[in-house]
């Protein structure tokens, strides 16, 4: 770990003052040119000793998403399988051939992924979803049978895996606000023609890692302080996803939550806001 610049720069004044062939270097002035050159070089061995950590990070990094057969390993390769590029010849990467940079990004369709083992079976789990104007989708039905054919080919034998890459999961909430009648009117707008409370549940929604867990009680912190919020209870909450016996693709049941939930597909949208009712007391 890099040690603080007057640190080190301590180091090297104290080293001059114990050389006998330097006794004259004895100035207390901050502005004295030993001083000034001893910061110097006690700025160049700090950013040095930066770099040694940004590179001993880097590493630790790589042995821990490299490490193939890991569950991080699965997911470093979801991230980096390439739509309508072929793998190199009994190699787990592509043949970019003469392809641009740019051609390269563009066919990297899996913008996120998270991968856990099944609690029911043994199996490996791979969540994944696309992007198009900077909202999580899921990928096309074809890109997803070439995804699943990359998988198995690079995956490890005897090693079952299932690839979700559902719809966004339907959060249903039941929220009662007790609202500033100064602020916000009975259908939870402001002067600007804004809903708030709306928008803060899609923040927290949106700032919630992939397959990150939904908390309820982070969420009505984010809506206690919302414009014109007095007070705010949240009087059930339930999600529905895919259900994967539907051959529609049609959505389940919804669920209760509980304190907390993760999403089947990795995210979360709202339903409506139609059951978020407004109040002055």
């Amino acid at each position: 770990m890099a040690r603080p610049v007057n640190e080190i720069q301590q180091e090297i004044v104290t080293s001059i003052a114990a050389n006998e062939h330097l006794q004259s270097l004895n100035s207390s002035s901050n502005m004295a040119v030993f001083k000034i050159i001893a910061f110097i070089v006690a700025y160049a061995i700090w950013l040095l000793e930066m770099l040694f950590d940004v590179h001993v990070n880097e590493i630790t990094d790589l042995l821990t998403t490299q490490k193939a057969g890991t569950l991080s390993w699965y997911r470093t390769m979801a991230l980096r399988f390439q739509f309508g590029f072929s793998l190199v010849s009994d190699h787990d990467y592509f043949d970019n051939g003469t392809a641009t940079d740019d051609e390269i990004e563009a066919s990297k369709i899996v913008k996120y992924s998270a991968v856990n083992e099944s609690t029911t079976a043994s199996r490996v789990i791979i969540k994944i979803a696309g992007e198009s104007g900077g909202v999580l989708t899921p990928i096309t039905p074809g890109q997803k049978e070439s995804f699943e054919t990359y998988i198995n080919e690079i995956r490890f034998a005897g090693v079952a895996i299932t690839v979700i890459n559902y719809r966004p999961d339907l959060l249903f909430l039941n929220i009662k606000i007790q609202r500033n009648a100064l602020l916000l009117d009975e259908n939870g707008m402001n002067i600007l023609q804004q809903f708030p409370v709306n928008e803060a549940i899609e923040k927290y929604l949106k700032e919630l890692p992939f397959n990150g867990e939904l908390k309820l009680s982070a969420l009505l912190d984010r809506i206690q302080v919302a414009e014109g919020v007095l007070d705010v209870t949240i009087m059930s909450a339930s999600s529905a996803s895919i259900d994967p016996s539907s051959s529609a693709g049609d959505y389940g049941e919804p669920q209760p939550i509980v304190i907390r939930a993760i999403p089947e597909s990795g995210y979360y949208v709202m339903d409506s806001f139609n059951n978020i009712s407004y109040y002055v007391v």
